[in-house]
């Protein structure tokens, strides 16, 4: 029972403190949706280790200008994201931008897409992954 309990508290203390380390990256990132922006309200986030994918479905509206920020780590760069269309089709992918911490995309026709998003393995072996998203006013 002992050992139950140290190894729940453990857990738990864990659990913590991974989340204050994605608030503080949550935190960072919200300087990217800058006040042109209008933030959807999210905050995407995901625990990651070696060549994990997160991934998050999204409808993107036609006429309407995205900014996806994408940050993990201490510094930018240490997340990299692809948007992708239902065929997987590639729409956009930070790693042919130096892994841009973010990116407007103009869309034109509604659409559904998925983002995924990994950690550059050059740059981190594990940690969180949040992702923001802001519609141009």
């Amino acid at each position: 029972m002992r050992r139950t309990m140290l190894t729940l508290s453990l857990v738990a203390a864990i659990g913590v403190q991974a989340q204050e380390m994605c608030q503080t990256i949550a935190s960072r990132c919200e300087k990217y949706i800058t006040s042109q922006y209008i933030p959807d309200g999210q905050f995407y986030r995901a625990l990651l280790q070696g060549d994990e994918q997160a991934e998050f479905n999204l409808t993107l509206f036609g006429g309407t200008t995205y900014r996806v920020a994408a940050c993990s780590g201490d510094t930018d760069g240490v997340l990299q994201f692809t948007v992708v269309d239902k065929d997987h089709n590639v729409l956009f992918t930070s790693k042919d931008q130096g892994n841009a911490p973010y990116w407007d995309l103009a869309v034109t026709n509604t659409i559904d897409v998925t983002i995924e998003a990994g950690l550059d393995p050059s740059k981190a072996g594990s940690g969180c992954a949040v992702m923001l998203i802001g519609f141009k006013k």
